[in-house]
């Protein structure tokens, strides 16, 4: 906690002051255009990844970037997409796997969360991207399938994020985009799904030093 600690004075020493008038607006409403969904590994920040200020981004967060159909039994996920969507009024929704997923290695080996049943129950809702791997891609083994299984598993999200009622009521409207993207905690490369080939193509092109924009 020491290092937690010292952030926090640096923080309050070095960082706000620099960002005082933001923090002020910011004291009063927040306005968002973008709802980012991602897993809570560690290992990934979204502000940092996207390079966005305070108030830029209405972050979700938990265990497999998961997003369980909707129905009428609340949960977090479910109250905070109804919020930035209805309320909020966002305007893109970025749902954003990453390499190395231990969440979506528990997928692959439900065996060893016996011990884990909330887990388990809820990395359940993985498991149509799971059978889409095991049906379409069994030539993958290793990092490949599990590879495979992130991509796919942000895929089956953005299917359920749909089945919410302002999502698709907005989605319809033409005023809220989706975008499903895969982090690559090595490299730093973000992929997007590009619903023209089916495939996650790199956001950034090495070759051009350029940025592409796909969208779902």
């Amino acid at each position: 906690m020491d290092k937690i600690y010292d952030g926090l004075a640096k923080f309050k020493k070095v960082e706000f002051p620099k960002r005082k008038e933001l923090f002020a607006e910011l004291a009063k409403s927040q306005s968002p255009k973008v709802l980012f969904i991602t897993c809570a590994d560690s290992r990934i920040d979204p502000s940092l990844i996207t390079q966005s200020e305070p108030g830029e981004l209405f972050i979700c967060r938990n265990a497999g970037n998961i997003i369980p159909p909707h129905s009428m039994q609340t949960g977090g996920m479910t109250a905070s997409i109804e919020y930035a969507v209805a309320v909020l009024g966002v305007e893109h929704i970025v749902v954003c796997g990453h390499t190395d997923c231990g969440a979506m290695k528990g997928v692959l080996h439900t065996e060893a969360l016996t011990e884990l049943p909330h887990v388990c129950n809820w990395l359940s809702h993985a498991e149509a991207a799971k059978r889409i791997v095991k049906d379409n891609h069994s030539e993958l083994q290793g990092d490949d399938c599990l590879y495979k299984l992130i991509e796919e598993n942000v895929l089956v999200q953005m299917q359920n994020l749909r089945t919410h009622p302002y999502v698709s009521a907005r989605l319809s409207a033409g005023t809220l985009t989706l975008h499903g993207w895969v982090y690559n905690i090595e490299n730093g490369t973000v992929s997007a799904h590009n619903p023209k080939t089916n495939c996650f193509d790199p956001l950034w092109d090495e070759e051009q030093q350029s940025l592409h924009q796909i969208r779902a």
